[in-house]
């Protein structure tokens, strides 16, 4: 499974590059200002108040150069047909061999953001129905069985009008940890076999890294209902029982 979403010419350890960091000033760090507030500095308390605090930014719009910048990167890992680069900037998950994006990222393409080169982002919601029902993602198909995603995506594959735009599949479950990875790679292996390698109909799949636990408190105006589901919750014992059955 390493492999599944590998480029066979890329080496295994290259790390695809972030967006650009906002250069620092350019006298931030002289060697005089250093000494000297090293010199200044009574305390290693006063030394750490110093430095330079990051802030996290829940939500930006990405620029046209910035995307542009993201694309012509050649150290960029290919999609699963080689013809190009990832699209979307990915973060690290618990799967090395699958493409995570950040609920930032996920916000940046429900935005239209990226519109000019998606024609079609698939969100596939893997949680059980009663999950689903509860509070998911807008726009989001609730697939939680591996005949409900093959009948959905690979029995009619969606294909761009656009032959220059592309097609993606963001999948997630709860957690994103165990369900919507799986399948991810369920599709991905479907697709395979049904083309001529490497051609695939979805070559461009990511997970939502954190799932919809993750998610929905911090873009709650971009979920429906705005409320949210865990799996094991008491008044859908039941439910789980039956669902789990079904899923071996």
């Amino acid at each position: 499974c390493r492999q599944l979403f590998r480029s066979p010419s890329m080496p295994s350890s290259v790390i695809r590059p972030i967006l650009k960091r906002i250069d620092r000033p350019q006298d931030r760090d002289t060697p005089v200002k250093t000494k000297r507030r090293r010199s200044v500095a009574g305390t290693p308390s006063e030394e750490a108040a110093a430095e330079p605090v990051a802030w996290l930014l829940r939500s930006r719009s990405f620029s046209h150069e910035e995307i542009e910048n993201l694309l012509a990167n050649d150290h960029q890992e290919l999609i699963g047909d080689f013809s190009k680069a990832y699209l979307l900037q990915t973060v690290e998950g618990k799967h090395q061999d699958l493409k995570y994006i950040s609920p930032e990222m996920m916000v940046a393409v429900l935005t239209g953001q990226f519109s000019s080169l998606i024609e079609s982002c698939v969100i596939v919601d893997c949680r059980y129905p009663y999950e689903y029902e509860g509070g998911h993602i807008k726009g989001a198909v609730n697939l939680p069985m591996e005949q409900d995603v093959e009948e959905f995506l690979l029995k009619k594959p969606i294909v761009p009008f656009d032959a220059s735009k592309r097609v993606i599949v963001i999948f997630h479950c709860e957690f994103s940890s165990e369900r919507g990875p799986r399948m991810c790679r369920f599709v991905r292996e479907k697709d395979r076999a049904c083309n001529e390698y490497p051609h695939l109909h979805y070559p461009e799949l990511y997970v939502l890294k954190g799932g919809y636990r993750e998610f929905f408190p911090q873009y709650q105006t971009h979920c429906e209902p705005q409320d949210y589901r865990p799996m094991h919750h008491e008044d859908f014992k039941e439910d789980l029982r039956k669902f789990r059955l079904k899923s071996r």
